[in-house]
């Protein structure tokens, strides 16, 4: 078991994925939330992780916190919240990818505020990671996430921060401003191609990768779906090549990139044997259906990586 302690907050959500069964009409019940994916690919392949948000006093919520300690995620910084729901949402799929529909308005961990911080536990982490999804979810939370931002900085804990732009939650105006903000206090900014060229206008990956480090990022990885990745800091520059795979559904494909990519920076790789690992954890993610389920485990990362 690793000794690295990350520690992630935001939103989790009880997913339902449509499969291909019956015309469309069936779902797959699972889990997902971005930071709550993150989680579980960095326990997966062997993180020590806590995890920070509220949950309603629901059957939803309950699968939630039974699913984290199912995954060896510490979950004694969830709180609950009796006048809230836990969100809930919905993939399909057609010939143009994957669509989401989400029923999170006023959610339990959307009501979340800085007094709901625990005492002790970012601080003693390696890592916190959040996303622009916990920012965007409210205004308390966005206050919750600069606190604990700030709380992490304070004892020189990394702050790890996944782009993660939902167009549905607040203005491109409104994200521009806060995530460019979110980038200019991370030390390793996780942001995804679609994410960036809304936010910038830019459409090349070194120009974009530039930007988030003249913004304050010290390692920049940009995650580009079947175009691979590029990871960079001040001194390095390193491409990493599309992993080869059977995609059948890419939810949660960034959310296991970002999980495994923090988790072996922790354990002591560089920069491109971290970035390997990440796309292939990612690659194999694709492979199935649902944010959750199909998040492999070390061995199998590790198998892949010996096969290629």
């Amino acid at each position: 078991m690793s000794s690295s302690y990350i520690v992630a907050m935001g939103e989790p959500m009880v997913e339902f994925n449509q499969t291909g069964e019956k015309n469309g009409r069936n779902f797959l019940q699972g889990f997902g939330g971005d930071t709550s994916n993150f989680a579980v690919a960095a326990a997966r392949q062997g993180a020590r992780v806590s995890y920070i948000s509220a949950l309603g006093d629901d059957p939803y919520g309950a699968m939630l916190r039974q699913m984290w300690r199912d995954e060896g995620i510490d979950d004694s910084c969830v709180v609950i919240n009796p006048s809230a729901f836990t969100a809930i949402y919905f993939v399909t799929h057609d010939t143009d990818g994957h669509h989401f529909y989400f029923f999170r308005k006023d959610s339990a961990a959307s009501c979340i505020k800085p007094n709901d911080l625990p005492e002790g536990v970012i601080e003693q982490a390696r890592a916190l990671h959040f996303s622009g999804i916990s920012l965007a979810i409210s205004e308390t939370a966005r206050e919750t996430c600069w606190r604990a931002v700030q709380r992490a900085k304070d004892s020189s804990v990394w702050v790890s921060f996944d782009t993660n732009l939902r167009r549905q939650l607040w203005s491109i105006d409104q994200a521009r401003v806060s995530i460019q903000q979110a980038i200019s206090l991370c030390d390793i900014c996780l942001p995804s191609w679609d994410d960036m060229t809304a936010i910038t206008g830019l459409q090349d990956a070194d120009v974009i990768a530039d930007q988030c480090l003249s913004w304050g990022a010290k390692i920049v990885a940009l995650k580009m779906g079947d175009q691979g990745a590029l990871i960079v800091n001040a001194n390095e520059r390193h491409r990493i090549e599309p992993v080869d795979c059977q995609p059948v559904d890419a939810t949660g494909a960034g959310d296991t990139f970002s999980g495994a990519f923090i988790h072996r920076l922790c354990e002591g790789d560089d920069l491109y044997s971290a970035g390997v690992y990440a796309s292939t954890a990612a690659a194999i993610s694709t492979e199935s259906y649902g944010a959750v389920e199909p998040i492999p485990y070390t061995e199998q990362v590790r198998a892949r990586i010996k096969i290629k």
